[in-house]
């Protein structure tokens, strides 16, 4: 089992910047990859970007030049640096794990 805490969402406008941080505890030993997605009002959760316990990182085009994930040096933490945020990132992000384990989701809302 692994838990999933996530944390720093909020509301900020158009251009403004977010830190999203999820920590994950348990069986963490087995995860390879970390990553986040989102799920916008009416709309398919889609993936946002990934990291791999070697540092190996992956993004959505929408997202890319904007936004930077990062893994902790334990591997167990991963961060998701938002800037340049759009009215069109608002949405409910959530943190998974590729041993199938997802967080409760944290809100982003950006207004123009």
């Amino acid at each position: 089992q692994v838990q999933l805490v996530e944390s720093g969402g909020g509301m900020v406008q158009a251009g403004g910047s977010l830190r999203l941080s999820c920590a994950a505890s348990g069986s963490i030993f087995e995860i390879n990859i970390m990553g986040w997605y989102r799920q916008a009002p009416g709309k398919q959760r889609e993936l946002v970007a990934t990291c791999t316990r070697g540092g190996y990182t992956n993004y959505a085009e929408t997202v890319k030049d904007r936004f930077t994930i990062s893994r902790g040096y334990a591997k167990n933490t991963v961060w998701l640096q938002m800037n340049s945020l759009k009215p069109e990132d608002t949405g409910v992000y959530y943190c998974y794990t590729s041993t199938g384990f997802w967080g409760q989701g944290t809100q982003v809302t950006v207004s123009s």
